[in-house]
């Protein structure tokens, strides 16, 4: 493969991450609508979650078998079956009134979103050079939080102006859209337009599956995605317009203006982060534990603070969480590292089960702890928010706990491969002392 990608690479990524941004679109579009919906279906706070947390099981528990299918169909397939039940979901989610039928909606909306981020994440590796694939996998994962504005602006808008079913149709519509144009440009390699879809043997997708699973690198990614992103997207999947408006007091147009700065600070540092990721390979786990940290201070920044926060330390929370969705990145570039192309889409979707896990459950419980403190009533106040929000802090811990368990597992399988990780206090120490050796010399 060329060391530089021409036009036609870029194309292809460029249409891939199309329909990523519709399905980040799709993904968080309830978050923006959440106080509509309960006026809309006459339902509480945990009814409302539940709706998020059914759309995230089918969206984690399709990622295994979604990965080992994209090992043997290729990208294209997928991506354009995603983005057509996406469309199908929106369309009946804008037309009904009834419970069950949102329920279905944002069933249909989570099976295609399945189907979409690890494919246009496969199609990297096979269109880029590898010197290149960590920052163009970054560039895809915050490029494509762009679907957040577009909920948090113009779908809000139109959910604020022409209703319900405009807002919906049009996010249906979009998706169709998409949907055609992947189909026409989409190649899943430089030498062929589709895969060949060889035949599926239960004793192959075993194999692949276990293989992923065995390799600690690939848990320590799962790990990593767990922890780095999924208090980012409970904010902006689900509760972060709730807690800013009803929480905090802000106007919808303020929250929309923060839920939009969330966006542009990950895509702000993700090419950063994918930069220090291509550099420093054997120190990812410290940018990792890096935003973990941050993410754990923003909250507890917030929630400490008397009262409703100030905007400065709103603006605090919003940076924090905002790396972390780059962050959560890092955890696919395990999966890359650590397996061999061949069960690539596989121990990707092994990883990519990890933060919507700890998303699902962190909404629920959120949901749960508000409607338990005001009756499955929608007059939240600050307080509620405030315990609700600190069950995050569970999973922080769990999360933590298996970054540092898996890294030392990954770290001993690379010294048996003859790749010694020396600790990083060691090499600070040698590079300090060539330092001071080399001023010596050039004094003496």
């Amino acid at each position: 493969m060329a060391l530089r990608p021409g036009a036609r690479a870029w194309a292809v990524w460029a249409v891939g991450l199309a329909a990523y941004v519709l399905a980040v679109l799709n993904r968080t579009s309830l978050g923006v609508a959440g106080l509509d919906a309960q006026d809309r279906f006459h339902i509480g706070a945990g009814a409302l979650a539940s709706f998020a947390v059914l759309q995230l099981l089918v969206y984690a528990g399709l990622q295994v078998p979604v990965g080992l299918l994209l090992d043997r169909f290729g990208s294209l397939r997928l991506i354009v079956t995603g983005g057509v039940l996406m469309a199908a979901g929106q369309a009946l989610m804008a037309t009904t009134d009834s419970v069950g039928g949102a329920i279905a909606a944002r069933v249909l909306v989570g099976a295609g979103d399945a189907m979409t981020f690890i494919s246009v994440l496969r199609l990297v590796p096979q269109w880029f050079p590898a010197r290149r694939v960590p920052v163009v996998t970054q560039l895809t994962g915050i490029v494509g939080q762009a679907g957040q504005v577009l909920s948090a602006v113009p779908l809000a808008a139109l959910l604020a102006g022409p209703g319900w079913g405009t807002a919906f149709l049009s996010a249906a519509g979009l998706g169709v859209f998409v949907a055609v144009v992947a189909f026409a440009a989409l190649h899943d390699t430089p030498e062929r337009k589709i895969s060949s879809g060889e035949a599926l043997t239960l004793s192959q997708l075993r194999s692949d599956l276990s293989s992923a699973w065995r390799h600690p690198g690939t848990r320590l990614g799962l790990w990593t995605h767990f922890t780095t992103q999924f208090t980012g997207t409970v904010f902006a999947l689900m509760w972060g317009f709730p807690f800013l408006i009803a929480g905090q007091g802000l106007a919808r147009e303020t929250a929309s203006t923060l839920l939009t700065l969330f966006v542009l600070v990950g895509m702000a540092a993700g090419p950063l982060l994918g930069v220090l990721v291509q550099r420093y390979p054997l120190r990812r786990s410290y940018l990792v534990l890096g935003i973990v940290f941050a993410n754990a201070a923003g909250w507890g920044l917030v929630l400490a603070w008397p009262g409703h926060a100030p905007m400065a330390v709103l603006v605090l929370l919003i940076v924090a969480l905002g790396i972390g969705g780059p962050g959560s990145m890092i955890g696919f570039d395990y999966a890359r590292t650590f397996n061999p192309p061949h069960r690539l889409g596989t121990a990707t979707g092994v990883v990519n089960v990890g933060g919507f896990v700890a998303s699902l459950l962190s909404i629920e419980l959120i949901g749960l702890i508000l409607d338990a403190r005001t009756g499955g009533s929608a007059d939240y106040d600050i307080a509620d928010f405030k315990i609700a929000m600190a069950v995050q802090y569970v999973f922080m811990a769990v999360g933590l706990a298996g970054i540092l368990r898996t890294r030392r597992l990954a770290r001993l399988r690379m010294a048996e491969e003859g790749i010694v990780v020396r600790p990083l206090r060691q090499v600070i120490a040698e590079r300090r002392g060539l330092a001071i050796r080399r001023e010596v010399k050039a004094k003496a």
